[in-house]
């Protein structure tokens, strides 16, 4: 009997994600003509996050470079003929 707190949050907690699938479900089921409707939009309305994110690992554009850092490359050597 000391068990049965447990077992009975256990049944609870299935019950919940069972529950919760089952509208995930018809959720989805009966809304996906709307999501993807709106899916061309959602990848148009990202691609400027996505560009003003992604330009941290480089500096961004028009920015000159600091000269106090040294240069993350050297640039390439002319062949000396």
């Amino acid at each position: 009997m000391a068990d049965l707190p447990h077992s009975r949050g256990i049944v609870r907690g299935l019950a919940i994600a069972a529950f919760a699938a089952g509208l995930a479900y018809l959720f989805f089921g009966e809304h996906r003509v709307h999501l993807l409707g709106y899916l061309p939009f959602l990848i148009l309305l990202a691609c400027p996050l996505l560009h003003m994110t992604m330009h941290g690992g480089h500096g961004g554009h028009g920015h000159a470079p600091d000269p106090a850092k040294p240069a993350d490359r050297t640039p390439p050597q002319q062949p000396q003929s």
